[in-house]
């Protein structure tokens, strides 16, 4: 391919006419030949000579130099000498009135004002057949079409109206490409000194790749196995001075129209200098078969991104994503944030671990740091301290957003105070919150992430009943840790489309390494169970998706969390990559005592509460939470004190919700 087709150049146009000089030219031309055709008839006609041979035989049309815009769709599209001149031909009655009488002339009939195969193949010069058949390609491309003649060689030329007005100086996105195709704005690269460099090498390194190729049909599909790589895509398209066109995976054409708008967009990226990029993570399971086929007949240059891969049978070739890793990352936020990076003490290195944010967005949250330091300045020695954890919530914001649309955000607001669990579970919570702290220094400093990411992404399991604690817990450690807690609902991954559960985990997963989200698996057993014999197709995938769950947990950067009501239902394999399991017991008598002096907030009004009479009734965490807040309910639209009548009312709501009978020895003495 050549580096104008690659860089999206175009013609000097100070070196072309304008259309109206051509059209004027090709209009003198054109009379030109009619009266020389004539001419030579009726001289053949005085000398009774043999019937007059076609005017092609006698004197072809000397067409003039083309405008720009045909001159470049020509060029890319390799259109012949005679199907450009068909295109200019065919427009020119629409654009200048005198080309109806003179084609009108050139066809001896008044009522076929416009361009036939038929008069085409006349007057111009290396006139084929094959150029408007339906292989050929001015129809391939959708440049022109037959209409209103049962016989071809009469069939009129009709120019698609959108290359008219292109001709014409018009130019705009053809309307038909908008339901799937949306433009994107360009990107500038990060004005550093230490990250340039990498940036550029790899952007480089693609641009080679593709000047390589012969043609835009040889050339291969750039892959980038990440989410977040739409950054990169843009950077990219405004280094080879392209537009970058996402395609919507999710509502595509039938598979009727598909051939017509892979040749629409081809023409379009032509004619506008465009690139095209794909997220995977965007198709739906059923049309990935349909978009891999669509990918494969582009002649055009195609980038896909997500971390599921399209079959395709079309060359690809690979990218990593540049400022992927920690370092990188480091380097960007230094040369960012300038001098004001020695004032963050050291915290610099905990973000860059944590967020997996690119480069445009730690310039821009790095830019929005420095302006609200310099509004502090002087405050106090506290000053880069807190600018560092204010930076650490901007970053916490802006890497949440790729998680948002897959899982629920759970609100985080318990602390260590609020946990009652036996002391071995207390510590082994407080061990997982000291190694996710500390990733940075063990991993990275003491060398461990050297030797290779597998086996260090922190995965957990907490066993145990119904309202035990799990998710508490779960919210405990993010408030420590001062990340956000996603909720992942295993029943709605589970898709009835097979393998797409597989698919949704993966775009789960990448969304948690970006944003360094705790990752909470409910009920894990549903889904991750133990590994069955394979009867079916059913039973393969889902053997598959324990697999692939499996090798995500070990290179997962946060902490992945699993909670399970049947810690012995969990595949044993998979028991075996977690690093932690903690058991949450059904609580006994001290336990629930604890929890019922805690189910109260302070500003609740009591009124002689018996902890020892509560304690009694064999409620989890999550039972008593329930009691307390329906006593409170009571209690206020009495317009009184919470008491033990009010706690007994609510007890026996909570036992006819577990339809179980209220357990009359242990609430008999509470009034």
């Amino acid at each position: 391919m050549s580096a104008h087709a690659t860089a999206g150049a175009r013609p000097t146009l100070s070196t072309l006419p304008t259309l109206p000089q051509v059209l004027e030219l090709l209009a003198l031309e054109l009379e030109r030949w009619l009266r020389s055709a004539t001419r030579s008839e009726r001289e053949a006609e005085h000398a009774g000579a043999e019937p007059a041979p076609q005017p092609q035989q006698l004197l072809a049309l000397h067409l003039p130099p083309l405008p720009a815009t045909l001159a470049r769709l020509g060029e890319h599209l390799r259109l012949s000498a005679f199907e450009q001149g068909v295109l200019l031909l065919a427009a020119a009655p629409d654009l200048d009135p005198r080309f109806k009488s003179l084609l009108a002339r050139a066809h001896g009939d008044a009522a076929t004002p416009w361009l036939t195969l038929g008069l085409a193949m006349r007057c111009l010069p290396d006139a084929h057949w094959e150029a408007v058949t339906p292989a050929g390609r001015l129809r391939r491309w959708q440049l022109l079409e037959l209409s209103g003649a049962a016989s071809a060689l009469d069939a009129r030329l009709v120019l698609d109206e959108t290359i008219l007005h292109r001709l014409a100086g018009c130019a705009y996105a053809d309307p038909r490409l908008e339901p799937w195709f949306r433009r994107l704005g360009a990107e500038t690269l990060p004005n550093t000194t230490l990250y340039q460099d990498a940036l550029t090498a790899s952007l480089q390194a693609v641009a080679a790749e593709w000047q390589a190729a012969a043609s835009l049909e040889d050339a291969a599909v750039l892959r980038i196995a990440h989410s977040d790589a739409g950054w990169f895509v843009r950077l990219l398209g405004a280094y080879l001075q392209l537009q970058v066109v996402r395609l919507s995976g999710q509502s595509l054409p039938g598979p009727a129209d598909c051939e017509r708008l892979c040749r629409l967009w081809e023409r379009e990226a032509v004619l506008s200098g465009a690139m095209l990029w794909i997220d995977s993570d965007t198709v739906n399971h059923g049309d990935t078969a349909m978009l891999a086929d669509l990918v494969d007949r582009m002649q055009s240059l195609v980038v896909v991104t997500g971390s599921v891969g399209l079959p395709l049978q079309r060359s690809q070739f690979a990218r990593e994503l540049p400022g992927s890793s920690v370092q990188s990352r480091l380097l960007a936020w230094q040369d960012a944030l300038g001098d004001q990076a020695a004032a963050m003490n050291g915290q610099l290195g905990s973000i860059a671990e944590q967020f997996q944010l690119s480069p445009i967005a730690i310039r821009r949250l790095a830019r929005s740091s420095i302006t609200s330091a310099g509004k502090e300045a002087g405050r106090s020695e506290l000053a880069g301290k807190e600018q560092g954890g204010a930076l650490w919530q901007a970053c916490r914001l802006e890497a949440r957003r790729g998680l948002e649309t897959l899982a629920a955000r759970v609100e985080s607001r318990a602390s260590w105070d609020d946990l009652v669990l036996p002391d071995a579970a207390m510590d082994t919570l407080r061990t997982i919150a000291a190694q996710v702290r500390q990733r940075t220094r063990v991993y990275r400093e003491w060398g461990f992430a050297e030797r290779g990411e597998r086996g260090l992404g922190i995965s957990v399991m907490f066993a145990g009943g119904s309202g035990t604690g799990k998710t508490m817990a779960a919210e405990v450690l993010a408030n420590e840790l001062g990340v956000d807690l996603y909720r992942i609902d295993l029943s709605v991954v589970q898709s009835k489309w097979i393998g797409e559960a597989q698919k949704m985990m993966a775009r789960c997963f990448d969304a948690g390494d970006a944003s360094g989200a705790i990752l909470l698996f409910d009920e894990a057993d549903a889904l991750f169970g133990k590994r069955s014999e394979v009867k079916d197709s059913h039973d393969r995938y889902a053997n598959l998706e324990v697999s692939y769950l499996l090798q995500r947990l070990e290179t997962y950067r946060g902490l992945a969390i699993l909670t399970t009501n049947l810690k012995q239902s969990i595949d044993s394999a998979f028991q075996r990559r977690l690093r932690f399991v903690v058991q949450f017991p059904f609580p006994d008598a001290d336990a629930r005592a604890a929890l019922w002096q805690r189910a109260f907030p302070q500003a609740t009004p009591t009124d002689a509460l018996d902890v020892g009479k509560l304690a009694r009734l064999s409620l989890t965490g999550g039972h008593i939470r329930n009691v307390a807040l329906n006593a409170a309910f009571l209690a206020a639209d009495a317009g009184a004190a919470v008491s033990m009548r009010h706690l007994r009312q609510a007890v026996q709501a909570e036992f006819s919700k577990l339809d179980q009978g209220l357990p009359g020895a242990e609430v008999e003495d509470w009034l």
